[in-house]
């Protein structure tokens, strides 16, 4: 295939997803513009770009959520596209709607499907109109306590709390009890409105030890979609992944599960008028019943697996669609080999209730070999910020089966070392040694169960924990500042090809 017309693309944000559509825009020959902002001023995406621009402060709000200096950069710098990564503003429909304006490609779905699908329950009045099972709930917000308890009392007990207008586990509690109903409320909205600026909840039925599994979706501008088959994304802590795989060990046992599930992806996405790349998110419960959950509008952390299964590049495609070609790729089209495995790799102690660590790396020795692939956004010398999610890099695996991608994952990450600061990767090696995960019996809770069968449950947030807090400030604290450097002062980097440009 030739590779897309774009001549230059903007990346809209930071860290191994940064370094990723880089490593991609260079195999397609693409000029790549990064972005950074203070703290991320000697990051790896900014050291790989053909250029890079300055956008302000740390906070989001001043760098990777400012979607006029964003625009902007590209503009100065000729960037006829813009990739958003995942997070920041990657499902921001206003986002979507700026670059539109501004004659730049938004590389990811229109606008009005962002719109369409950014709220769960409008997400879930589509499904449902589109004839995709969701969990017994509301399709609108609640509108008072005495309005969440008529739905619960009408649902069952245990019921969960969700905010309206995101994910990631914030704005979520359980409630058990119609006694404990009035302070979930309460506080599903708090952090509902802290996190995304609308307090709006709505409940949904629990349904008790479920998978979570998507399925990965790809359509052109044509109203041609196809699904590439599901990832199970049932490890999480804090309702956040932390392992993924595929194919998920329940479509080895039930593989017209797949097939019923792909389809119901589908007529979601085709109800919504989707393009490009996204994932429709599904809880399947120990009756292998299923249940539309939520659709991500943009390329998902965890698309590696699928990659490595079905041998596409989701970035390629991307960039193609967005560039106007179609999907040259039929439902048949779509084979699945052998088994890969994802273990996202933080900055973080799950023996400190996964506090985040950081700090300088003064150490990085990554593993290698046959079906190895890292996604990293890290290196040695690097200091990891308090400013942003802690994730360093992504590990995946690939082998002939299941059992063998685990083997081959265990010896990968025994290999991995990080000095100078914490990680998760002990707690990787615990759960492919745990004969549970060996056997794929997988549930959301399945993290919280392997740590209380180890007598290591999850502790309260007490003295350790606000000690751990203070001196990881201090370890802050103690980083020079680090200032942009003048318009005037010559890049470090422009022996290597590269021009920086700033604000």
């Amino acid at each position: 295939m030739r590779p897309p017309k774009f001549r230059k693309v903007l990346v809209a944000n930071r860290g191994e997803i940064a370094v990723r559509v880089i490593r991609a825009l260079r195999e397609l020959g693409i000029a790549s513009v990064a972005v950074y902002s203070d703290t991320d001023r000697d990051s790896l995406a900014v050291r790989m770009a053909n250029e890079a621009v300055h956008l302000g402060a740390a906070a989001s709000s001043e760098s990777y959520l400012a979607i006029e200096k964003i625009i902007g950069a590209a503009q100065r710098t000729g960037a006829q596209a813009i990739h958003p990564g995942y997070g920041f503003l990657s499902e921001n429909a206003d986002f979507a709607e700026a670059c539109e304006r501004a004659g730049i490609v938004f590389i990811g779905p229109p606008a009005a499907a962002i719109r369409k699908l950014g709220s769960k329950t409008a997400a879930r009045r589509l499904a449902i109109a589109a004839g995709a099972p969701v969990v017994p709930g509301v399709q609108k917000p609640v509108l008072d306590l005495d309005d969440a308890r008529h739905i619960a009392a009408e649902i069952s007990y245990p019921v969960i709390l969700k905010a309206a207008a995101g994910g990631g586990g914030k704005g979520m509690r359980r409630v058990n009890t119609e006694g404990e109903l009035e302070a979930g409320l309460r506080d599903a909205s708090s952090e509902a409105e802290r996190s995304f600026k609308s307090s709006e909840v709505y409940i949904e039925k629990l349904v008790t030890k479920p998978r979570h599994i998507e399925i990965q979706i790809l359509g052109d501008r044509d109203g041609h979609v196809i699904h590439l088959g599901e990832r199970e994304c049932s490890l999480q802590r804090r309702h956040q992944k932390v392992v993924e795989e595929c194919p998920s060990p329940v479509m080895l046992a039930c593989p017209e599960l797949r097939h019923a599930m792909g389809e119901a992806a589908l007529r979601v996405a085709r109800a919504a008028g989707y393009y490009n790349a996204g994932t429709c998110e599904f809880l399947v419960d120990e009756h292998r019943n299923f249940y539309f959950l939520e659709m991500n509008t943009r390329l998902q952390v965890e698309h590696p697996v699928t990659e490595l299964v079905t041998g596409l590049d989701l970035v390629h495609w991307q960039l193609r669609i967005a560039a106007g070609e179609s999907l040259a790729l039929q439902q048949e089209d779509i084979h699945f080999r052998g088994s890969a495995i994802e273990c996202r790799v933080y900055a973080e102690d799950p023996e400190q209730n996964y506090m985040p660590s950081p700090g300088k790396i003064l150490g990085l020795k990554e593993p290698s070999g046959p079906g190895i692939r890292i996604d990293s956004g890290v290196y040695p010398g690097w200091t990891v910020p308090m400013d942003y999610d802690p994730l360093l890099a992504k590990l995946a695996v690939w082998a002939e089966d299941r059992p063998s991608a685990i083997r081959r994952m265990l010896r990968a990450v025994r290999e991995y070392s990080v000095t100078g600061i914490q990680t998760n990767l002990r707690l990787f090696q615990e759960i492919l040694e745990d004969t549970h995960f060996d056997a794929g019996l997988l549930h959301t809770g399945f993290l919280d169960e392997m740590m209380a069968r180890r007598g290591r449950g999850e502790e309260q947030f007490e003295m350790h924990d606000i000690a751990a807090i203070v001196a990881a400030f201090h370890v802050a604290r103690q980083q020079p500042q680090r200032t942009a450097p003048s318009a005037e002062r010559t890049s470090l980097w422009r022996s290597a090809g590269r021009t920086e440009v700033m604000r």
